[in-house]
């Protein structure tokens, strides 16, 4: 109640003219050194006296079912965030109003500092924060440059496969440990996130979980038009791009599944024709990795002109650059270009496996849960009652 005290002594004195700039001013300055959860509380602080975007979403929602808020509860809200900006565009209280209210930044700050929060190892994750673009290009590099070093002791004719340049027991031993790693630290930072919701699931609550993530639901604006972006028309392009983006990674995940299940149980080692499942499966999801992550960097440059979070610029780069050096290892075969450009598409797989657990791949697996929460609040009696 301190945040909303202090609101209401400001506007106040707003009302009677006692020096507007000042306090105008002092509530800048003391947004500016807040943390992002405590600058969070306060916009939302401001949003449940309001409610004006009531329905528009899973987070507003879920908001209105409170009447204060702890850390821990706009943890949980952030993951539910689209960051889509339909509540930005309807606000009353956004700049140039004093309050600043900006849900949508709000909410992104509190889930960077989430990532770090649950992570494990944490050091990484701060690491990954600060310079996620750096860090993600320079290990890719890296790791291409060392393979392309290996390549270089191959014979210089034109191999037909790059099992001819890299056998497939050292593909696995080198990407083994670091995808197992990952597994185990996005496990444990869910387990955290989880254990900070203080929740439990049901069925029927993860059934409608489920369904709204996988569908996008509550990325339509609050009215069914889409949401808006640099300006205030709505549409329906993040929904798209998110889409792509999404089940062009799991096809591709189903067709490294379906590759290693050829290799071992039928004896089927690759490469495959066009038409075999695990070559299918990858075109058509790395067409999803392209347009996907090419037009979500686009919307996300033109919203934020001034430049964005460096883990999400790495993420969105990170899953291009693999799809992209994944068709033009396609094209490389029968090539001397080969096992140079295998080694540049390994060196961004690398890179981007090392960093799933730290930034925004991990935000889908924490959305789950997040909506899972939602959905089993929404089966319960609500905990407000006349006397709060």
């Amino acid at each position: 109640m301190t945040a909303l005290n202090a609101l209401i002594a400001n506007a106040s004195a707003l009302g009677r003219g006692e020096n507007a700039n000042a306090n105008a001013n002092a509530n800048a300055n003391a947004n500016a050194n807040a943390s992002a959860a405590d600058e969070a509380i306060r916009q939302l602080t401001v949003c449940n006296a309001c409610r004006y975007c009531e329905g528009y979403c899973a987070t507003m929602q879920a908001m209105a079912r409170r009447l204060t808020f702890t850390a821990q509860d706009v943890d949980y809200l952030s993951h539910l965030c689209h960051n889509c900006g339909a509540c930005l565009y309807a606000c009353q209280y956004a700049a140039p109003h004093e309050f600043a209210i900006h849900i949508p930044n709000a909410m992104r700050d509190v889930r960077d500092e989430s990532y770090a929060a649950h992570a494990w190892p944490r050091g990484f994750a701060r690491a990954y924060a600060n310079h996620g673009v750096v860090l993600a290009i320079t290990l890719a590099i890296s790791i291409a440059a060392f393979l392309i070093l290996f390549a270089a002791t191959k014979s210089s004719a034109a191999p037909q496969s790059f099992y001819a340049v890299l056998s497939h027991t050292a593909m696995v031993s080198i990407f083994l440990p670091i995808f197992s790693f990952a597994l185990l630290a996005m496990s444990i930072g869910a387990t955290r996130f989880w254990r900070s919701a203080q929740t439990s699931a049901s069925a029927p609550a993860v059934k409608e979980a489920t369904h709204a993530a996988l569908t996008l639901k509550y990325l339509d604006g609050g009215h069914g038009d889409g949401c808006p972006n640099e300006t205030d028309a709505p549409s329906h392009a993040r929904r798209w791009f998110h889409h792509a983006t999404f089940y062009g990674f799991m096809l591709c995940f189903a067709a490294t599944s379906v590759a290693t299940l050829y290799h071992y149980a039928f004896d089927r080692p690759a490469p495959y024709a066009w038409h075999d499942l695990p070559k299918f499966l990858g075109i058509v999801g790395g067409v999803g990795l392209i347009v996907g992550p090419l037009g979500l960097l686009v919307l996300y440059l033109r919203r934020n002109s001034s430049g964005g979070k460096s883990v999400d610029l790495a993420f969105i780069m990170l899953l291009f650059f693999v799809s992209a050096t994944g068709f033009a290892l396609m094209f490389a075969k029968g090539t001397p270009w080969l096992p140079y450009t295998l080694a540049v598409h390994l060196g961004f797989v690398f890179s981007f496996f090392a960093t799933m657990p730290y930034g925004k791949f991990v935000h889908g697996l924490y959305r789950g849960l997040a909506l899972t929460k939602f959905a089993r609040e929404r089966r319960m009696p609500p905990a407000l009652v006349l006397k709060d």
